[in-house]
């Protein structure tokens, strides 16, 4: 079992920067692939990124490649989403999630945060 906790969304204004961050507790975050996906109102929940457990491979939707970048350290147990040159359509609730393998699917995942809201202003 991971309990997740998001944190770092905000308030930004277009072409600023945010970071998040997400600190799990329980056993073995070091063999839990991460990821981030995020969801605007009204849409579903859609992959942003993620890391695996194995070689810290990572992974990115097109829409966030080149600008947002997803790491971990697992001596703190933690994983974060930087993410730079913020657009507007970047606004949603970001949830970061924990599971074996990665996958854009979000219901393939195990484990949740409880969201970060962030909001890009034009």
């Amino acid at each position: 079992q991971l309990q997740l906790v998001d944190a770092g969304g905000g308030l930004v204004q277009a072409g600023g920067s945010l970071r998040l961050s997400c600190a799990a507790s329980g056993r073995s975050f070091s063999s839990y692939s991460m990821g981030w996906f995020r969801q605007a109102p009204g849409k579903e929940r859609d992959f942003v990124a993620a890391i695996n457990w194995r070689d810290s491979s990572t992974y990115y939707a097109d829409s966030v490649k080149g600008r947002f970048t997803i790491s971990r350290d697992n001596a703190k147990n933690t994983v974060y989403l930087e993410m730079t040159n913020l657009k507007p359509e970047d606004t949603a609730v970001y949830y970061c999630a924990a599971g074996i393998v990665v996958v854009t699917t979000a219901r393939q995942w195990s484990f949740w945060g409880q969201g970060t809201q962030v909001t890009v202003s034009s």
